[in-house]
């Protein structure tokens, strides 16, 4: 019986320990300051992101949306095509 007290409280100091915030964590913030801060967007890095980001923006349709992809596609298909190793099983 004393084992399952024993264990019983352990566990839950360990919950208490694990959900306590660090000194320099985020949670000691008042939420008016974290509403304040700036939203940090990040930038896409490729092509594709840039096109994502302009449709859910509503800068460009999703036909020009589904057009510039294949367009993408297409160049990329061009530069690099597939090549597939020949395979003796097939014939």
């Amino acid at each position: 019986m004393m084992i399952l007290l024993v264990a019983t409280l352990g566990l839950i100091a360990a919950a208490i320990l694990a959900l306590w915030p660090a000194p320099g964590d985020r949670a000691h913030r008042t939420p008016a300051a974290a509403i304040a801060e700036p939203a940090e967007t990040a930038r896409p890095t490729c092509l594709e992101g840039v096109l994502a980001a302009q449709l859910v923006g509503g800068d460009i349709t999703r036909p020009q949306y589904q057009r510039a992809i294949e367009r993408l596609a297409a160049r990329d298909e061009e530069r690099h095509p597939l090549a597939v190793p020949w395979d003796d099983r097939l014939a």
